[in-house]
């Protein structure tokens, strides 16, 4: 299967999600690991953002360090918990910084918060609208999407209306929830097409290190182990070194069969880890030759 968006692997994105240090320490491992990856010469590196903003000044700390070497960035924004002037403020900080690509999201609930009462937009959709209507194009904006679907949508169709208001508002690309079922990705792709989406909607791959803390992250975010690759996990037991071969081969095999299929590009959730990612990287034979 080959999509409409297919194009050689050098014209392909390929990126990497930092998470914002909590320590010291943590944040030279983090310059150890970027300046590894920079080699790769990668798209860029986007920054996670907590819940209602709550790591949000450790994710400027972390974007303005990745600005001062000269690395492209897209720090995640959320809007929940936030009212627009407080947005406005964040993205002319960020315009200030030059940072010219972001990662808009609508970002999850604080802890025994519901939706609804809390800041006033409530949606990625509405967060885009107010950055095109407050910046027109300075900032190239990623958004998600979710090939299984979101967890908290009431049905794939209601999600994929979502996904498209998004699109409409003013969504460059969009990068993917990561999956380890191919089919969703090209099935998603297809439903895509078929209400008239056509920007780069990149897979996110999370490669596969430590199967108890991977079923614990995925049955909070609604992603799905498939059976044959769970029971294969859990066949390993307390092996680290085994699950971690296993999964660089697992997540490898699915990474060729996105690329061969259409897919422009990747995006890596590092978890802050040079070699995972790495590995995938060079088990495919990716070059760093593509438009930055």
């Amino acid at each position: 299967m080959r999509l409409p968006m297919q194009t050689e692997h050098h014209h392909k994105i390929f990126s990497f999600e930092l998470f914002p240090p909590k320590t010291e320490k943590g944040f030279d491992n983090l310059k150890k690991t970027v300046q590894e990856l920079q080699t790769l010469q990668p798209a860029f590196f986007s920054v996670t953002y907590g819940a209602g903003g709550s790591t949000q000044q450790r994710t400027f700390d972390t974007a303005e360090w990745l600005v001062g070497e000269h690395i492209t960035t897209a720090p995640h924004l959320s809007c929940i918990g936030a009212s627009r002037d407080e947005i406005l403020e964040i993205l002319e900080h960020y315009k200030s910084h030059g940072i010219r690509r972001l990662v808009a999201l609508r970002g999850d609930l604080p802890s025994g918060v519901g939706l609804g009462g809390l800041g006033e937009l409530d949606h990625a959709n509405q967060l885009v609208a107010l950055i095109r209507e407050a910046f027109a194009d300075h900032f190239y904006i990623e958004v998600a999407a979710y090939p299984e679907f979101h967890p908290q949508a009431n049905s794939p169709e209601l999600d994929l209306t979502y996904f498209k208001m998004k699109v409409e508002a003013g969504a460059d690309s969009a990068i993917t929830q990561y999956f380890y079922n191919v089919d969703a990705y090209f099935r998603f792709i297809d439903d895509c097409q078929r209400l008239g989406i056509d920007i780069p909607i990149v897979p996110g791959i999370m490669p596969i290190t430590n199967f108890t803390q991977l079923a614990r992250f995925s049955d909070a975010c609604g992603t799905e182990i498939p059976r044959w690759l769970r029971k294969r996990l859990e066949g390993f037991g307390d092996d680290l070194e085994s699950i971690r071969s296993y999964g660089a081969d697992t997540v490898t095999r699915l990474c060729e069969r996105l690329l061969e299929g259409g897919a422009p590009g990747l995006h890596f959730y590092t978890m802050n880890q040079v070699k995972p990612s790495l590995d995938i990287w060079q088990s495919l034979a990716l070059t760093s030759a593509h438009p930055q």
